[in-house]
């Protein structure tokens, strides 16, 4: 087996303004908006760190501090709660170590392409993850391996570049990127094109693009000298797109779930969803769900 530069970095893209769920966004980024007890960003960073990354880099713009915030030592909440014998445990996962979590500015909103070109200098010539927190991507229950993860095994056999694919709905494709699928071997697809909403009757599979990346540097190269495209931004998808042929690219059907947490009713959905698995709570949300719906 080849070896291939491990995957150390990964770059999250939080400048959005979160606008879908305003007033909440107003001065609360929206990647701090809570899943049940835990906000969404540190279900990806935890993602993140299950697959090996080292080194968190935040895209992030004006107002998006809370966020580093969240990673920091809150010294006076620590201090009172061990005083008090509290359990700390809860706080452990939001703890970095210096350095571990860099932050550079997107400061004007150009794309996903541009906030991913924004942290050229950090990257450097190795290749690197991304996560869009958006998309909460949640393992099988009963121990399965989360979404990262997996595509870093994959990456480990194939190297180049990787994006994480799931299976809907063939009416339903219409509303996401969608891979042109090559030749398949387990979870492992090879990507031929990417088409970005494409209508129903002209869509290559009902495989979509769902947040997840492994790429080369030299997509860096490519965001560089890029035109913007859809929507008057510089898209991430077109500058993949370019890179297929140059180097290898394939697909991982992730194992799991996904929520849209970038929509109110995705939000809602994931919140549900996790509520009724947890041990501490489920049965009681079940019961009060019953309630409600009569």
């Amino acid at each position: 087996m080849t070896e291939h530069k491990p995957i150390k970095k990964a770059v999250f893209p939080v400048a959005g303004l979160g606008t879908r769920f305003l007033p909440a966004t107003k001065a609360i980024p929206k990647e701090l908006l809570p899943i049940v007890d835990r906000p969404l960003i540190q279900y990806a960073v935890d993602e993140a760190r299950e697959a090996g990354i080292e080194q968190i880099i935040f895209v992030t713009g004006r107002g998006k501090t809370a966020i580093v915030e969240h990673f920091d030592i809150a010294y006076e909440l620590e201090s009172t709660m061990g005083e008090r014998g509290k359990d700390m445990s809860v706080l452990e996962a939001t703890r970095a170590t210096p350095g571990d979590i860099i932050t550079v500015r997107q400061q004007v909103p150009l794309g996903l392409g541009h906030a991913i070109w924004c942290a050229r200098a950090i990257v450097g010539d190795e290749p690197f993850a991304i996560l869009l927190p958006d998309e909460l991507m949640v393992a099988q229950q009963g121990g399965g391996t989360g979404c990262m993860k997996q595509m870093v095994e994959a990456y480990n056999e194939v190297g180049g570049n990787l994006i994480s694919v799931l299976e809907v709905p063939h009416e339903e494709v219409s509303s996401y990127g969608v891979i042109d699928p090559g030749t398949e071997s387990g979870s492992l697809t090879e990507v031929k094109g990417l088409v970005e909403k494409p209508p129903v009757d002209q869509a290559p599979s009902n495989k979509i693009v769902s947040g997840r990346y492994i790429l080369q540097p030299e997509v860096m190269r490519t965001l560089e000298n890029q035109e913007k495209g859809a929507g008057g931004e510089i898209q991430l998808t077109d500058a993949m797109a370019k890179m297929i042929g140059d180097q290898p690219f394939n697909a991982v059907t992730f194992e799991g779930r996904r929520f849209d947490c970038g929509s109110k009713l995705g939000f809602v959905e994931a919140t549900l969803a996790l509520a009724l698995e947890r041990d501490d709570m489920g049965n009681d949300v079940r019961a009060m769900a019953h309630k409600l719906l009569k």
